[in-house]
């Protein structure tokens, strides 16, 4: 077990980086700093990383419960970065890179250094609003800021992307940026032995659009069927963007491209589904 460092937030994120940093998890909810503080005087580890976070089961859900998830995804990190501060430690942020809007006919991928701009969900409102102190807190302290976005495991999990279009069966079509988990694990490991600080995309390289994952998964599951259909039927407010991780491949690490990780993502998943049934 890796002591010197502690999760707090024992959801799909926090229990994937547990399990792939053999780390502690603590389960506790935090509303203050004595909160934080406690927790970080019980475990006393030299990294906090912070995995705490509300979304529902989609974006939407945000709306319906707007203090709890202001208080998850904005103020909790706050009070996380205040706690790390004076205990003397580093903290680790998952954030989210659903803060954009994108340009696909005119966009380069986004870096770390663009100002965040959308703003028409609330959840990705409440990223923001934590984000950015955290950013110019970076500067002076060990803190970092991890982008994650729309997260494809080879497990099966109600928030792996795989799992939500296996239910959805209608598809958008259009490119975006994800993050492979097990690749995602093992880009944590190199930035905390870097000693990273600042904010860092955490994406595979490229972008897929959703029906190139169907497709690899159809041809394991020849029965399964799906729509494709155009976004702008389906009415529902929703970022789409494709993100660099340029930033991430200068500090040494060498992040697959998403294209080459599905035949390998769909077939594990399927090996872990069949084991868990």
């Amino acid at each position: 077990m890796n002591e010197r460092i502690l999760i707090l937030g024992n959801g799909y994120i926090g229990q994937r980086l547990h399990e792939g940093l053999g780390c502690e998890v603590s389960e506790r909810k935090i509303y203050s700093l004595a909160d934080a503080e406690e927790e970080i005087k019980k475990f006393k580890p030299a990294v906090l990383i912070n995995a705490i976070g509300y979304i529902g089961n989609t974006v939407d859900d945000c709306e319906q419960d707007k203090d709890k998830a202001l208080m998850a995804n904005a103020f909790v990190p706050l009070i996380l970065g205040e706690a790390a501060i004076r205990n003397h430690i580093k903290l680790v942020h998952i954030s989210s890179g659903c803060i954009y809007r994108f340009d696909y006919l005119c966009d380069d991928p986004i870096a770390e250094e663009k100002v965040p701009d959308y703003f028409d969900l609330f959840y990705s409102r409440t990223k923001i609003y934590s984000e950015q102190p955290l950013l110019i807190l970076s500067k002076s302290y060990p803190i970092l800021i991890v982008r994650i976005r729309v997260p494809l495991d080879n497990r099966p999990h109600p928030r792996n992307l795989l799992d939500k279009l296996i239910k959805y069966k209608k598809i958008i079509d259009v490119p975006n940026s994800l993050t492979y988990v097990p690749d995602f694990i093992q880009a944590m490991k190199h930035l905390l032995k870097v000693d990273a600080r600042g904010i860092y995309n955490v994406v595979n390289k490229g972008s897929l659009k959703y029906p190139d994952l169907m497709y690899v998964y159809k041809k394991y599951v020849p029965a399964f069927e799906y729509e494709v259909v155009d976004l702008k039927n389906l009415s529902l407010k929703r970022t789409n963007l494709i993100m660099s991780c340029e930033k991430l491949e200068k500090t040494g690490f060498k992040m697959r491209n998403i294209k080459d990780v599905l035949e390998e993502c769909v077939r594990e998943y399927l090996n872990a589904r069949g084991s868990t049934r």
